[in-house]
């Protein structure tokens, strides 16, 4: 079945929507998400969106803040950008209905209330209490329903982008094939062939790549895997930002403790002697940027033996947590926890890829026609470590920028491309491959490829997922998809990117550390890529 639209969408987060919506004034969207529409890692995003929006701060102050998280490996003329651009975002989601919070300013006049993060020099974090992803998903996903050009497709998932180059013509993206989920029940499979004039990857990152993660199921790389399949160029896959308060406890699901818990005043302790840790490791302490803390708390946890370390904020007064991280509190009051009367068991957990597909300026990949923006794209606004609360401020500027420049694209007629073939593929008995290879894919990542790197565990993560992708392929082929067998291998094709590009970079820096190679080399502060077919290097 073929379906046909101006803009593809491929992700329902902050990014896609925010593209979808300014698209829609000049053409028609279709919006394809695996599961509801609501369910990304934008509704999962707690602390909330990084702007200059008061007097006492500066562009110039975020701008310095974001180029010292990021390594040395930040695009000076992207992070301006997106600096500059910030309040207007902020104010566009305002007139959506966005609900941030508000607090009075002594003189009776309601102003934004402002947070301060790991990282800021200033309170610059817009928020909506403690689970500002949430209130943004709501009024994009809102307007985007009421919108009469856009179409949303829910459980569906997209296979692989459509490239002309496949059947004989140009290196151009036309669209993407597009599994029915709802479907699939054990038979042949409903696949609809999505063409469009512009096709947006918005499918966010790749947290499942991990054992331990902050996101939710659907963040499986897809966009990367596809783009990278189809020949497009990926870069500085290494840099996988681990979020360093993820709850530990036996019955929480990857549960994140945002990191306006440690703005606010949050302590983080060794648990056997509840000494705070922090400044032995940053003259910042505990505001020191996220690498640096989940490093330091990986060290200490291995120093000592220790499951876990403690986040201790009841040193406030009454009243202050409950108020100030309503849903938080709630979270861990229902495992046991009362955060204001004892400190918080917390880990580090894999949060957001820095690398992806590599774009220019307004979202544009290496392949014509396809596009890609939000955590799936490497924009270079985050270099080797994302400041804290700049991703949904990616998603947002790069989703706008997009579509104002899809405006200039000419409406020739789409092309003609084959259906959906699945040849001699027939229904498996054997889906315990795919479960089986989830697992061992997921804990070799975490324990070969994690916060802290060695030539050798690479070298034996890289055999290994070889191994995995070669059973991955011969059983891609020989029964029908399904979503859980789409994730996995793509996830697969993300761990082996993660892996190439960290056995490139022969340094320490930002969230990449390397046991064999401890020091940051000025000489290599440049963008890791790679391409199916070419080996990962850095860039000239």
């Amino acid at each position: 079945m073929a379906v046909t639209c101006d803009f593809l969408v491929l992700g329902s987060g902050i990014a896609g929507l925010t593209f979808a919506l300014e698209a829609a004034k000049i053409g028609d969207v279709v919006v394809v998400t695996k599961r509801a529409a609501e369910e990304s890692n934008t509704n999962y995003a707690q602390g909330g969106i990084a702007a200059v929006l008061a007097d006492t701060d500066s562009f110039d102050a975020h701008i310095k803040d974001t180029v010292a998280a990021g390594a040395g490996l930040c695009h000076d003329r992207v992070v301006e950008l997106c600096v500059r651009d910030a309040p207007a975002r902020i104010a566009e989601l305002q007139r959506l209905g966005t609900r941030f919070d508000r607090a009075e300013d002594g003189e009776g006049h309601a102003e934004l209330d402002l947070h301060l993060e790991g990282g800021h020099s200033a309170r610059r974090v817009a928020h909506s209490a403690d689970a500002t992803g949430r209130e943004v998903e709501r009024a994009l996903v809102e307007a985007v329903r009421a919108n009469p050009r856009i179409r949303v497709l829910e459980e569906h998932m997209a296979i692989d982008v459509i490239t002309l180059a496949k059947y004989g013509g140009p290196e151009v993206c036309a669209g993407a094939y597009v599994l029915d989920v709802g479907s699939v029940n054990g038979g042949k499979p409903n696949v609809l062939t999505v063409l469009a004039r512009a096709t947006v990857l918005a499918s966010g990152g790749a947290g499942k790549v991990y054992l331990y993660t902050t996101n939710p199921d659907v963040a499986s790389g897809d966009g990367i895997a596809m783009a990278y399949r189809a020949g497009a160029e990926i870069a500085n896959m290494e840099f996988y930002q681990f979020h360093p308060t993820c709850l530990f406890h036996p019955k929480a699901k990857s549960f994140l403790v945002s990191e306006a818990v440690r703005g606010e005043g949050g302590i983080l302790r060794r648990p056997n002697d509840g000494v705070a840790f922090m400044k032995q490791h940053h003259p910042l302490g505990d505001l020191a940027p996220r690498d640096i803390v989940a490093r330091a708390i990986d060290f200490e946890m291995k120093r000592t033996g220790a499951e876990h370390v403690w986040l201790d904020i009841t040193h406030k007064p009454p009243g202050f947590v409950e108020k100030h991280f309503p849903n938080i509190y709630a979270e861990c009051k229902r495992f046991g926890i009362d955060m204001a009367k004892e400190p918080i068991p917390v880990v580090p957990a894999a949060h957001y890829l820095c690398g992806g597909v590599t774009t220019d300026l307004e979202g544009r990949t290496t392949i014509p026609g396809l596009w890609a923006i939000g955590e799936v794209a490497c924009t270079g606004l985050h270099g080797a470590n994302r400041l804290a609360s700049n991703s949904l401020l990616e998603g947002m500027v790069f989703g706008h920028r997009a579509a104002q420049a899809m405006a200039a694209l000419r409406k020739d007629p789409l092309p003609s491309v084959p259906e959906w073939d699945t040849g001699q593929a027939g229904t498996s008995e054997e889906a315990v491959v795919v479960t089986q290879n989830w697992d061992e894919l997921r804990r070799l990542m975490w324990n070969y490829v994690g916060i802290v790197r060695s030539d050798k565990r690479l070298r034996r993560a890289e055999r290994r997922i070889a191994l995995l992708q070669e059973e991955i392929a011969e059983y891609y082929w020989k029964y029908f998809i399904t979503r859980d067998l789409l994730e996995l291998r793509n996830i697969a094709t993300v761990a082996q990117l993660i892996v190439e590009c960290a056995m490139s970079r022969r340094e320490s820096r930002g969230l990449h550390y390397t046991s064999d190679w401890p020091d940051t080399d000025p000489k290599l502060a440049r963008d890791t890529v790679v391409k199916r077919g070419v080996p990962a290097r850095l860039r000239a």
